[in-house]
């Protein structure tokens, strides 16, 4: 076989060798050979990176992919999947993506493959949780004794990242509710909007994955991974509680649009009845004034020497006179 080294493997980010059964514990530097990733009795997670274009052709001659998980691995496709077959797990997850050392709220996909064998994982952008597990492993790589562990411990760094996101969010709410019911003069919608956007793409996607998680679970114990039954069941009831927040606060934030609404709203019309009180008050004297205003002959006062002052005072009594009707039907 025609020796590659892994320095022309394209999109190459880590490789991690785990001694199955042992403290065994080994960062594979970027010349380790393709043939030498997976010795006997151990098992590989290799991360790569889609920005290269070249990384499909070199999944392509990995051994023991099948057609299937190769495809999974360089999709560019926005939307969960988990595939059971030929006892390996594959698919893509959610995730957050990081830009730099900063965390973002900008959804990131998370592509991986599994067997007994390796954990393979691609993605696009650097991603949150995948950096979280990647230290977690290196401080304690010792619990991880099969690439399902690597992929439980991925989804529980997400899970985490959302409770992280759900205490964040709540926070933003409540600030957001102070200004609301404090009767401040300050339209809140647009800084809640980006809140609920975030809240109804996460519970979407997280729903999704719920669904995928259960039918995976049900898949034939001939088709499946040794024990991938029982880590599915512990990440289902772990994802089922962040959803129940993170619905919960979709639920809060919808609420609290419709108070914002609902001020608005009694704002609008508590201006709009001002403008009508001041429009009913100036109509009569509009009258007045629009009736002396006549270029015809004959107007009432045209020929005395207190005309003016008569057309002010019944201008006055118009304005007593609309007063009086508006108190006599509540309206003042």
């Amino acid at each position: 076989m025609h020796q590659i080294s892994i320095a022309t493997i394209p999109g190459f980010v880590w490789a991690y060798r785990f001694g199955v059964g042992s403290n065994a514990f080994e960062r594979l530097a970027d010349t380790t050979a393709r043939e030498e990733l997976c010795s006997d009795g151990s098992f590989i997670w290799l991360h790569l990176s889609l920005v290269d274009a070249r990384v499909g052709a070199f999944l392509d001659e990995f051994p023991g992919l099948t057609e299937a998980a190769r495809t999974a691995l360089t999709t560019h496709e926005t939307h969960g999947t988990i595939t059971v077959d030929e006892q390996m797990v594959f698919g893509t997850l959610v995730d957050f993506q990081r830009d730099f050392d900063q965390d973002t709220r900008n959804l990131g996909w998370l592509h991986f493959a599994i067997s007994d064998r390796f954990i393979i994982t691609t993605r696009l952008q650097p991603l949150r949780s995948v950096e979280r597990a990647r230290a977690t492993v290196e401080k304690n790589p010792i619990k991880f004794q099969r690439p399902l562990d690597i992929f439980e411990l991925l989804v529980i760094e997400f899970q985490r990242t959302l409770i992280s996101l759900v205490i964040e969010i709540t926070e933003e709410l409540n600030l957001i509710e102070d200004f609301v019911y404090e009767n401040a003069e300050r339209d809140e919608r647009r800084r809640l909007a980006p809140v609920r956007r975030t809240m109804v793409r996460l519970h979407r996607h997280l729903r999704t994955i719920l669904s995928l998680m259960r039918r995976a679970a049900a898949s034939d114990d001939d088709e499946m991974p040794l024990g991938f039954d029982d880590v599915a069941g512990r990440l289902t009831g772990r994802l089922e509680t962040v959803d129940q927040d993170v619905y919960a606060l979709q639920e809060r934030a919808r609420l609290l649009h419709e108070e914002i609404d609902s001020k608005l709203s009694s704002e609008t019309n508590r201006h709009l009845y001002i403008l009508s009180i001041m429009t009913a008050f100036l109509l009569p004297p509009t009258l007045v004034t629009g009736f002396f205003g006549m270029n015809t002959s004959a107007l009432p006062f045209a020929n005395g020497t207190n005309g003016t002052e008569y057309a002010i005072g019944l201008i006055i009594i118009s304005l007593l006179l609309a007063w009086w009707l508006l108190k006599k039907v509540k309206i003042l």
